[in-house]
């Protein structure tokens, strides 16, 4: 079994199949090997926070509790700063198919929060900002119209913001052809269905439906995770490792 490309690493999106792959593929290298170099080079490689959270924690004279407990707390900041990014995302859709004013979005968007990431003045100069930055031929739309739960809040909130501001200006309809830079299948989804003209409090129900449901099963995907490296460094066989990932599965 090959190991994944850390790039491929992301467990709000990735399956439990694939979750569990990645770490009966750590278990056979580090059998093969009879050394922790695989554990640094994963650590040196990987970005997705959770699992190098693992990495970092479990594979130290840190005792068992210890590790369960971190990660426990590592996962409960992981799941509020994604439900704070998907609810954002839900925000905008919801703007966009309603043709909300920016300024009333901008306020709901900023009660997500205790303290708003960025003012208000700057957030409307820097959505407004973007009309122009994405017309210059050969510009790199793929990085300035990217939306996914791995973006920094405060640039998150902006892009979104111009989002429903282009859709209230040029037509909801207009957004299609930004679709293929969304990587967050919660704002495709709830943009698509704004632009087929489905009903904001439908859209906005649905998108939070879908939130709740991807949260439950990353908090499962992150116990599990938890239980496999755990499972690694008490070096529980191939097959049995096999069985706690079968447990968490659907």
């Amino acid at each position: 079994m090959d190991m994944e490309k850390p790039q491929e690493l992301d467990i709000l999106e990735m399956p439990f199949e694939g979750l569990a792959a990645y770490w009966l593929s750590v278990k056979k290298i580090l059998d093969a090997k009879k050394g922790r170099s695989i554990i640094d080079e994963e650590i040196a490689h990987t970005d997705e926070p959770f699992i190098l959270h693992l990495l970092e924690t479990v594979y130290t004279p840190l005792s068992r509790n210890m590790v369960r407990r971190l990660a426990g707390v590592k996962k409960e900041t992981l799941i509020e700063d994604y439900t704070r990014k998907i609810d954002l995302m839900r925000v905008a859709a919801y703007a966009i198919a309603a043709g909300e004013n920016p300024h009333v979005t901008l306020v709901r968007m900023d009660s997500k929060f205790s303290v708003p990431p960025i003012g208000e003045s700057k957030a409307m100069d820097m959505a407004t900002a973007m009309f122009d930055a994405i017309k210059p031929k050969g510009v790199k739309l793929d990085i300035l119209l990217s939306v996914d739960h791995k973006i920094q809040v405060d640039r998150l909130l902006v892009k979104l913001l111009f989002f429903s501001m282009y859709a209230r200006r040029e037509g909801k309809q207009t957004l299609e052809k930004f679709l293929p830079y969304f990587n967050s299948r919660f704002f495709a989804e709830g943009v698509s269905l704004a632009i087929d003209n489905f009903e904001a409090d439908f859209l906005d129900h649905h998108l939070m439906s879908m939130r709740d449901n991807t949260l439950r099963e990353t908090a499962r995907k992150m116990d599990m995770a938890t239980e496999l490296a755990l499972g690694i460094r008490d070096k529980h066989s191939y097959d049995d490792l096999f069985r706690i990932a079968r447990a968490y599965m659907p």
